[in-house]
């Protein structure tokens, strides 16, 4: 985004904004990340420790979004730079 035609005041506000906002997405990504692999894999309470089964199953998980996510945000880098080179 282009603050260039806005102060120093607004620009500072701006950017605070738009900080708190990707701190918030990421603490939604991260919560939604956190309850969609419990909720897949774990489903023994009898003990207060992850088994291997678990632990292996959550790294699993945890990586496959990671992924998804990553692959997510390049595709909308590469939309957005195709949108800026008049391409779309």
């Amino acid at each position: 985004m282009d603050f260039s035609n806005f102060n120093a005041a607004e620009q500072a506000h701006m950017t605070k904004v738009i900080e708190k906002k990707q701190m918030q997405d990421f603490l939604r990504l991260y919560s939604n990340i956190v309850d969609k692999c419990f909720n897949t894999c774990c489903n023994d309470f009898t003990s207060k420790a992850l088994s291997s089964k678990e632990e292996t199953c959550i790294s699993n998980c945890f990586d496959k979004f990671t992924k998804h996510t990553e692959r997510v945000g390049a595709r909308f880098a590469e939309a957005n730079a195709e949108t800026a080179a008049g391409g779309k």
